[in-house]
Protein backbone atom coordinates (compact mmCIF):
# COMPACT_ATOMS: atom_id res chain seq x y z
CA UNK A 1 0.00 0.00 0.00
CA UNK A 2 1.28 3.45 -0.94
CA UNK A 3 2.06 5.41 2.23
CA UNK A 4 1.41 8.88 0.78
CA UNK A 5 -1.88 8.95 2.72
CA UNK A 6 0.07 8.85 5.99
CA UNK A 7 2.06 11.93 4.97
CA UNK A 8 -1.18 13.90 4.52
CA UNK A 9 -1.88 13.69 8.25
CA UNK A 10 -0.70 16.70 10.28
CA UNK A 11 1.15 15.04 13.15
CA UNK A 12 1.80 17.10 16.28
CA UNK A 13 5.27 17.90 17.64
CA UNK A 14 5.35 14.44 19.26
CA UNK A 15 4.39 12.66 16.04
CA UNK A 16 0.84 12.02 17.28
CA UNK A 17 -2.69 12.73 16.09
CA UNK A 18 -5.92 12.52 18.12
CA UNK A 19 -8.17 9.64 17.10
CA UNK A 20 -11.86 9.46 17.92
CA UNK A 21 -13.68 6.12 17.98
CA UNK A 22 -17.36 6.34 17.11
CA UNK A 23 -19.92 3.53 17.02
CA UNK A 24 -20.54 2.85 13.32
CA UNK A 25 -24.26 2.24 13.86
CA UNK A 26 -25.42 4.62 16.60
CA UNK A 27 -22.92 7.42 16.02
CA UNK A 28 -22.12 7.54 19.76
CA UNK A 29 -18.61 8.75 20.54
CA UNK A 30 -16.90 5.93 22.41
CA UNK A 31 -13.45 7.28 23.18
CA UNK A 32 -10.53 9.41 22.12
CA UNK A 33 -6.91 8.29 22.14
CA UNK A 34 -3.70 9.05 20.26
CA UNK A 35 -2.10 7.47 17.22
CA UNK A 36 1.37 7.69 15.82
CA UNK A 37 2.13 6.88 12.18
CA UNK A 38 2.72 3.19 12.88
CA UNK A 39 -0.56 2.87 14.82
CA UNK A 40 -2.55 4.48 12.00
CA UNK A 41 -0.86 2.32 9.37
CA UNK A 42 -1.51 -0.87 11.37
CA UNK A 43 -5.12 0.19 12.03
CA UNK A 44 -5.71 0.36 8.28
CA UNK A 45 -3.87 -2.92 7.65
CA UNK A 46 -5.45 -4.94 10.47
CA UNK A 47 -8.89 -3.30 10.28
CA UNK A 48 -9.00 -2.78 14.05
CA UNK A 49 -8.22 0.20 16.28
CA UNK A 50 -4.60 0.43 17.31
CA UNK A 51 -3.44 3.40 19.35
CA UNK A 52 -0.23 4.82 20.78
CA UNK A 53 -0.30 4.64 24.58
CA UNK A 54 1.44 7.75 25.87
CA UNK A 55 1.55 6.40 29.45
CA UNK A 56 3.10 3.08 28.39
CA UNK A 57 5.04 4.53 25.43
CA UNK A 58 4.05 1.65 23.16
CA UNK A 59 1.47 0.52 20.64
CA UNK A 60 -1.85 -0.47 22.17
CA UNK A 61 -4.20 -2.76 20.29
CA UNK A 62 -7.58 -1.86 21.74
CA UNK A 63 -8.91 -4.97 23.45
CA UNK A 64 -5.57 -6.74 23.81
CA UNK A 65 -6.21 -7.17 27.56
CA UNK A 66 -9.98 -6.73 27.86
CA UNK A 67 -11.10 -8.48 24.68
CA UNK A 68 -13.11 -5.35 23.80
CA UNK A 69 -11.72 -4.97 20.29
CA UNK A 70 -12.78 -2.14 18.01
CA UNK A 71 -13.35 -3.54 14.51
CA UNK A 72 -12.79 -0.81 11.93
CA UNK A 73 -15.62 -0.02 9.52
CA UNK A 74 -14.43 3.34 8.20
CA UNK A 75 -11.44 5.62 8.63
CA UNK A 76 -11.81 9.39 8.14
CA UNK A 77 -9.56 12.45 8.32
CA UNK A 78 -10.96 15.89 9.24
CA UNK A 79 -10.75 19.01 7.04
CA UNK A 80 -7.57 20.27 8.75
CA UNK A 81 -5.91 16.84 8.44
CA UNK A 82 -5.21 16.78 12.17
CA UNK A 83 -7.90 14.51 13.67
CA UNK A 84 -8.72 10.89 12.81
CA UNK A 85 -12.27 9.56 13.09
CA UNK A 86 -12.80 5.83 13.16
CA UNK A 87 -16.23 4.32 12.78
CA UNK A 88 -15.96 1.06 14.68
CA UNK A 89 -17.88 -1.90 15.95
CA UNK A 90 -17.16 -2.09 19.68
CA UNK A 91 -16.90 -5.79 20.52
CA UNK A 92 -18.46 -6.56 23.89
CA UNK A 93 -20.17 -3.15 24.02
CA UNK A 94 -17.56 -1.66 26.37
CA UNK A 95 -15.01 0.92 25.22
CA UNK A 96 -14.00 2.44 28.56
CA UNK A 97 -11.57 0.96 31.08
CA UNK A 98 -14.17 1.86 33.75
CA UNK A 99 -16.50 -0.81 32.31
CA UNK A 100 -18.80 1.65 30.55
CA UNK A 101 -19.93 1.78 26.92
CA UNK A 102 -18.22 5.14 26.36
CA UNK A 103 -15.42 7.08 28.01
CA UNK A 104 -17.68 10.15 27.86
CA UNK A 105 -19.93 9.15 30.74
CA UNK A 106 -19.84 12.34 32.82
CA UNK A 107 -22.13 15.34 32.18
CA UNK A 108 -21.44 18.85 33.49
CA UNK A 109 -24.43 19.89 35.57
CA UNK A 110 -24.88 22.42 38.38
CA UNK A 111 -21.16 23.20 38.49
CA UNK A 112 -19.83 19.65 38.63
CA UNK A 113 -19.19 16.54 36.54
CA UNK A 114 -21.77 13.85 37.18
CA UNK A 115 -21.44 10.27 35.93
CA UNK A 116 -24.67 9.43 34.09
CA UNK A 117 -23.91 6.19 32.26
CA UNK A 118 -23.88 2.87 34.11
CA UNK A 119 -20.94 0.57 34.64
CA UNK A 120 -21.78 -2.45 32.48
CA UNK A 121 -19.00 -4.66 33.85
CA UNK A 122 -16.72 -4.38 36.86
CA UNK A 123 -13.29 -3.28 35.59
CA UNK A 124 -11.62 -5.71 37.99
CA UNK A 125 -13.31 -8.60 36.20
CA UNK A 126 -12.29 -7.20 32.81
CA UNK A 127 -8.59 -6.72 33.55
CA UNK A 128 -8.09 -9.40 36.22
CA UNK A 129 -6.30 -6.94 38.52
Amino acid sequence: MNEKWLEQVKWDENGLVPAIAQDYQSGKVLMMAWMNKEALKLTAQEQRAIYWSRSRAKLWRKGEESGHIQALHELRLDCDNDVILMKVEQKGGIACHTGRESCFYSVFSEGEWKPVDPVLKDPNSIYNK
